[in-house]
């Protein structure tokens, strides 16, 4: 049984990954600017401003982890995104049935 992990990635599923991968990164962070500008208009402490640096590097974090191409883990970091709405999977049409399957059982599951 192949394990997710060895699964092979054509050239075509490559650009599709990429394509898909970029478009979910620019979502997640035109949200988080948005975020970020409505939190920096409520500033009116010195504290709301270190709260806003807090939720910044947080967010710095959970999104470098979350952003991972590795082809051995992208069937599950396409699972999240989809699963936090960051992506759709008719997105991700041009990925073999077996990849599309897999992010789909893996959506569900989360």
């Amino acid at each position: 049984m192949m394990q997710v992990s060895d699964t092979e990635w054509s050239k075509t599923e490559k650009e599709v990954a990429q394509v898909a991968f970029k478009r979910a990164y620019e979502r997640e962070i035109d949200a988080l600017m948005k975020g970020v500008r409505e939190k920096a208009s409520a500033i009116e402490t010195q504290d709301d401003i270190w709260h806003l640096h807090d939720f910044l590097s947080a967010k710095r974090h959970e999104i470098d982890g979350k952003y991972d191409y590795r082809y051995s883990v992208l069937i599950f970091v396409f699972a999240t995104l989809v699963r936090e709405g960051l992506l759709h999977l008719d997105e991700l049409e041009g990925l073999g049935a077996d990849k599309l399957t897999k992010i789909a059982a893996l959506t569900r599951m989360g």
